[in-house]
């Protein structure tokens, strides 16, 4: 994969401005393993190689298990791995990622509201916007995931 160009380079202000928005949702109150999570989920459903690379190491960090990493795709088949706000979290995510294909129902929304405040919900939302927002970019610029610069 070769970097088409570094947007960070061409358009600091744009990306400073993502930037801004991920400080906010890191200081939101959201626990950030949750944001994590949230994050590497909606990398897979892009296929967002640069992401996946990034979120994957990032909870590694936080310490969490290669069990649960390996089933977040399957997150509502692996049992008590997950909590029932990473679930909900998850279940919003894909919904909203997937908008023009689910319309994000009235069920979901509602699902989503049993586990979390309305600021929360928002947060999250505003999280899930920003994530899809960044593997459009990461795709569309071909940014090199961190394992494939470590060869």
């Amino acid at each position: 994969m070769v970097k088409r160009l570094d947007y960070s380079h061409v358009a600091p202000d744009g990306s400073k401005a993502l930037g801004d928005v991920y400080a906010y949702v890191m200081r939101s109150g959201l626990q950030a393993e949750l944001i994590e999570l949230v994050y590497l989920r909606i990398s897979q459903i892009n296929n967002c190689a640069y992401c996946l690379d990034l979120h994957t190491r990032d909870l590694i960090k936080k310490g969490v298990k290669i069990e649960k990493l390996a089933l977040v795709q399957a997150w509502a088949e692996a049992g008590p791995l997950f909590s029932d706000r990473e679930r909900a979290a998850l279940a919003w995510a894909e919904t909203v990622t997937r908008v023009a294909d689910t319309g994000v129902p009235d069920e979901a929304f509602a699902a989503a509201g049993e586990a979390f405040a309305e600021k929360e919900l928002v947060d999250l939302t505003i999280a899930i916007s920003l994530m899809n927002a960044y593997n459009r970019m990461a795709i569309s610029f071909r940014n090199t995931p961190q394992a494939v610069l470590e060869k």
